[in-house]
């Protein structure tokens, strides 16, 4: 294989025999065709579906009855990126009558939209259709990635099969529409690709440009933290040479820059230094009033809301139990993330998943989003191995039933609609 970006990580183990055989089918093509090929067929599914909820959408505050698949594909916040790519960002905040911050332009990052915008304006395309093109375009290159990825630790079968799960994914008509994700994706496997690599100085621009499309960067700086940490660790068997460490600390220093980067841009532009946090705060503020954030306790706010929600329990009972709950998810997670599926990964996979988690829990208040920003907890996907065809069709199938329920739920407006994606 040509040296590049897709060239084998040094120290990298060769793909594990135990691991699914390549299909028969996928000898006869070479591995690019073989994952366009999933690619393609996920779309057609995926755009089936959302053509058929589409046929049945009633007039809405985004569109007209029975909109058209561009119309469709820029609902909920695509019409935020359309707004920056036509008008960019208030200088003055919006506010409420108690002068408390509202929801505006300024919690989505501008760089899909201007990209959007440029496509349209050198294609003569309209917006929706330039905007969705960029998605599914990026969608495609992350599958690619994502497949080399693999195949740096699984079987070529192996690799492919996880690459499909991602195409088919309950979540993957993400991948199509007007939403910054496909892109964020994109870079982000290129950047972790480069990584297991070692090619650090290779993620910078990377590390910069992903982070002005969705917020990772102190999700990612964390992430090669507790890399550097690994590669101490084991330096015996793979050696870290000096100009190693201080790579990964520069990239590392420019992913904490990023990562506030917007904030500090927000309150030069608005004279407000708490204008991106405020403006962050505002989506939760419907759910649980006017609140600051607190690190590692939105997720715990948001679980005593359902609760009481859900059952009508009262404090403190209401706390405990969702507490318990939070504590749960965390303990399912720890033991995904040490089960030898996802230990098969390596450790750059597993550190990434780990450190974005750990943002997550951080800083977000989850909602009906919150399966969205799980996405970038894909490399999960590739410990999903069964091995007999028919268990890999039925897994197959539930994730198109469940896609259908998410666009159900989530993408298709019924009002009053409190199921965002």
């Amino acid at each position: 294989m040509a040296d590049g970006l897709l060239s084998r990580a040094p120290g990298i183990p060769a793909a594990e025999a135990e691991v699914t055989a390549t299909p028969p089918g996928a000898r006869r093509l070479p591995w690019w065709a073989a994952v366009l090929l999933v690619f393609v067929a996920s779309r057609v599914v995926t755009t089936v579906i959302l053509l058929i909820f589409a046929s049945v959408q009633s007039a809405n505050a985004f569109s007209g009855a029975q909109p058209s698949y561009g119309q469709l594909g820029i609902y909920w916040d695509g019409i935020w990126y359309q707004q920056i790519a036509f008008f960019g960002y208030p200088r003055e905040l919006p506010r409420d009558a108690a002068g408390n911050v509202t929801e505006n332009a300024w919690a989505f990052l501008p760089l899909y939209a201007w990209l959007s915008q440029g496509v349209s304006l050198v294609t003569r395309l309209p917006y929706a259709v330039a905007a969705i093109a960029v998605s599914v375009l990026s969608s495609a290159g992350a599958a690619l990635l994502f497949h080399r990825m693999l195949s740096l630790r699984l079987s070529p079968g192996a690799a492919l099969w996880g690459v499909t799960l991602f195409c088919f994914a309950p979540l993957s008509p993400i991948l199509q529409v007007g939403y910054a994700e496909p892109l964020q994706l994109l870079l982000l496997m290129a950047a972790l690709l480069l990584v297991m690599q070692r090619r650090y100085l290779w993620t910078l621009p990377l590390i910069l440009v992903m982070g002005f499309t969705r917020p990772t960067g102190l999700a990612f700086a964390l992430f090669l933290g507790l890399h550097l940490v690994q590669r101490v660790l084991a330096r015996r068997t793979e050696p870290l040479p000096r100009g190693q460490i201080l790579q990964i600390l520069g990239a590392g220093a420019a992913s904490v820059a990023v990562g506030f980067a917007w904030s500090a841009i927000a309150a030069v532009v608005t004279g407000d230094l708490r204008a991106y946090m405020d403006t962050e705060l505002a989506w939760r503020s419907g759910y649980i009033g006017q609140s600051d954030l607190i690190p590692f306790t939105p997720w715990f706010l948001a679980a005593d809301f359902g609760v009481r929600f859900a059952t009508g329990a009262a404090r403190p009972l209401s706390l405990v139990v969702g507490a318990l709950l939070v504590l749960a998810g965390v303990v399912v997670l720890t033991l995904i993330l040490l089960s030898r599926a996802v230990r098969r990964l390596g450790p750059e996979l597993r550190l990434w998943s780990l450190s974005y988690a750990v943002y997550l829990l951080a800083v977000f208040f989850p909602q009906s989003s919150t399966f969205r920003l799980l996405m970038p907890l894909f490399p999960v996907l590739g410990a999903v191995q069964p091995r007999h065809p028919l268990a890999r069709a039925g897994v197959l199938t539930l994730c198109v039933a469940l896609q259908v329920a998410w666009v159900a739920a989530c993408w298709w407006v019924v009002a009053p609609d409190w199921s965002p994606p």
